[in-house]
């Protein structure tokens, strides 16, 4: 399996990034760490191994960017304003430096989004937010929660990278095109934001499967059976 590490500076985020990519060829497919999580940590936790067979027939290719957790969401130094914003410019840095430069992989121009827990948050909150820019958004065990970072500070920011709250007036025609994934299970601590987020979806008539697996944990045994199962839904013409 080809494996290459990429380091740049950042002019969203006025620092260096890392980013590990697998795979020589095929579909683009951004995957994010979990809470505050390294460029590296899916491959160090199985997950890459289990998306192997996809990856070495060339059929993806997975591009796994840091994350920006610390400075955004986790860092209780700054103010809430800031932490926010901290994260708007990571999610520039990730339209703008990554899946702008990646989406003509494909015939469609478009990318698969995908996380675990926090990085099922990054995913969703980055395909509903730019959903002409993605085809897929698989989810494991997503949390979509924002406002508790947030310690009650209101701004419209925050609504509008909480997909609980903005996918209610969300009217981009992109959204109903897109292949959406919520795993979860029912022991999973975030099996109640997934049932939130399924329930808004369905509400406004969002095709999506909501998948509840029996009895497993918030933990990499589950993601690393649910990840190869969700690249089987990717149209590899």
């Amino acid at each position: 399996m080809k494996e290459e590490y990429f380091k740049w500076h950042s002019p969203h985020l006025h620092r260096e990034v890392e980013m590990m990519v697998f795979g020589h060829s095929g579909y683009p497919v951004v995957l994010f760490p979990t809470s505050m999580g390294s460029f590296h940590e899916n491959r160090d936790m199985g997950l890459i191994s289990a998306a192997q067979w996809y990856i070495d027939q060339g059929l993806i290719q997975i591009f796994c960017p840091e994350s920006n957790d610390r400075q955004s969401f986790y860092n209780k130094g700054i103010h809430a304003h800031q932490r926010i914003q901290n994260h708007l410019a990571y999610d520039k840095m990730i339209c703008h430096e990554v899946v702008e430069r990646i989406r003509l992989n494909t015939a469609v121009g478009k990318v698969v989004m995908a996380g675990c827990s926090f990085g099922g948050y990054h995913a969703a909150n980055f395909a509903f937010r730019h959903p002409g820019y993605c085809s897929h958004m698989f989810s494991l065990s997503g949390a979509f929660e924002i406002r508790n970072f947030m310690h009650g500070y209101q701004h419209d920011d925050i609504f509008y990278n909480s997909p609980l709250e903005f996918l209610k007036q969300l009217n981009d025609p992109e959204l109903w095109k897109m292949d959406i994934i919520l795993g979860t299970s029912n022991w999973d601590i975030c099996f109640d934001a997934n049932i939130k987020l399924s329930d808004i979806l369905e509400s406004r008539g969002v095709r999506h499967w909501l998948d509840v697996r029996k009895n497993r944990h918030h933990d990499w045994p589950l993601w690393k059976e649910m990840f190869p199962h969700y690249l089987s839904r990717i149209k590899f013409d």
